[in-house]
């Protein structure tokens, strides 16, 4: 065994991925990119570097890494906002959702790799990522925007899809083609999911009672203890470690001690979530690449314009403006630790060896594209819809100038009118407020106003 070798190379990587996280924070990278990026430089099949590591060595840990992402992504759900909004999430999410799904689906019989890997890349291509569109959230400080709370909805329901999802992918990747061993498998599956579902819903207090400790090493090492065990279970009922890991999550999120938990769970996700991430740039192989090059760039042109326009579909549901609706599919675009989870489920269950390479390139091309897309969303929303803007105005004034002679200064303050100043009505005259259409002309003016040339500070969530 050669451990102090490995331990230099692994903290060695570790360093360049903080080297680099640092640059990618310039440009608004996050940190998912940067530590498949250093995988990928230390893989045993690369040779661009003299640094070599093996998956193996680190496999252990990236599992630990799975299970707390999907642990947090469980404590993080908001129950609150899904049963109290669950019509409209599953009619704006659920709409969105199908979309995708059957964009994805059709996508993977098209590459033609097979029934099974289809569904795999239908959830690859369906799902965004929580994390990444989280920490952009925060860093870009748009927590306080319009579109922020229909975001944050689609999210809670793609992680009950998530869980759905998983579970079915976990009966579809076991292999069997017994009808009725196919049923008792979902039949148990399911359970599992709506028993840990209702256990969250109704017994928050029962929970908070058996693990409650005031000790916090006692308490950090329960809840680990928990969400590794609960992993298990998971994998033995045959609907993966990372539901069950996230189902456990869900109830522990239910409790009183939410924040508590939290507040040291955060840290060990992040770590061994860079392991699994890490571990996952390790098994990459660069000549591998050019074999699932046009599926993968098909797949992100297919993801960028179907949720741009899904964008515009969410907007008119939840009634925001366009360029709101820009803002929200700019966020909504990035993907990220659900496809890889995928592509390490179906891998390990001896599905096509191509797909680890299309998941581990579609990932580092939406989680470098999305975050830039969402980081300039705003500036693309005023410029085109600033044009947008100019062209109404023009219009309204060749329609002011059609109804009569009409002063340079009552035309002013009509365009001040709709500018959004404010402007007393009785400074207008009444056969000029006649023949200009009541209400609002069309959304892009609501955008216009809330999104002028001034810059404001907004407020951020106190949570935050």
């Amino acid at each position: 065994m050669h451990v102090a070798e490995d331990l230099l190379i692994l903290g060695v990587l570790f360093v360049i991925a903080y080297g680099l996280g640092r640059l990618g924070k310039l440009i608004g990278l996050p940190a998912i990119p940067i530590y498949m990026l250093v995988g990928l430089i230390a893989s045993p099949h690369t040779t661009l570097v003299p640094i070599s590591f093996e998956a193996a060595d680190v496999e252990l840990i990236a599992v630990f890494g799975l299970i707390m992402l999907l642990f947090s992504l469980g404590l993080e759900f908001d129950q609150d906002e899904f049963y109290g909004n669950a019509g409209k999430l599953f009619i704006s999410g659920g709409t969105r959702l199908a979309i995708n799904l059957g964009v994805g689906f059709a996508l993977g019989l098209w590459i033609g790799w097979g029934t099974r890997e289809a569904l795999i890349i239908a959830g690859m291509t369906a799902a965004s990522s929580s994390a990444i569109i989280t920490k952009l959230l925060i860093e870009l400080r748009r927590l306080a925007n319009r579109e922020t709370p229909t975001i944050l909805g689609i999210m809670v329901l793609e992680d009950v899809f998530i869980a759905i999802y998983l579970a079915i992918v976990g009966v579809v990747l076991s292999g069997t083609t017994d009808v009725w061993a196919i049923v008792l498998q979902l039949a148990i599956s399911f359970t599992f999911l709506i028993a840990m579902f209702a256990l969250a819903r109704w017994g928050g207090k029962v929970v908070s009672r058996l693990v409650n400790t005031r000790d916090d090493e006692l308490f950090t090492i329960l809840f680990f203890g928990l969400a590794v065990a609960f992993g298990g279970i998971g994998e033995l009922l045959g609907v993966s470690d990372a539901i069950g890991a996230f189902l456990i999550g869900l109830v522990l999120g239910a409790t009183r001690f939410k924040a508590r938990i939290e507040q040291f769970a955060l840290p060990l996700r992040d770590v061994f979530g860079a392991f699994f991430f890490l571990n996952f740039g390790l098994a990459l192989d660069v000549s591998t690449f050019g074999s699932v090059l046009w599926p993968v760039v098909v797949a992100v042109v297919l993801t960028l314009v179907v949720n741009t326009l899904g964008g515009q579909l969410i907007a008119w549901q939840n009634k925001l403006t366009q360029a709101e609706g820009l803002n929200a599919s700019a966020m909504l675009q990035n993907r990220g630790e659900f496809a890889l989870i995928l592509a390490t489920l179906a891998v390990g269950a001896g599905l096509d060896s191509r797909l680890t390479p299309f998941a581990g390139l579609y990932v580092l091309s939406m989680a470098i594209v999305g975050p830039i897309l969402a980081v300039n969303s705003e500036k693309m929303g005023r410029v085109f819809f600033r044009n947008r803007r100019a062209k109404i105005a023009e219009a309204g004034r060749e329609r002011l100038r059609g109804a009569g002679s009409i002063s340079a200064e009552e035309i002013a303050l009509v365009e001040a009118a709709m500018s959004g100043q404010e402007v007393p009505e009785s400074a207008i005259p009444d056969d000029i407020v006649e023949s200009y259409p009541s209400g609002p002309i069309d959304p892009v003016e609501e955008q216009a106003a809330q999104q002028s040339d001034a810059q404001y500070e907004r407020k951020r969530d106190p949570e935050y």
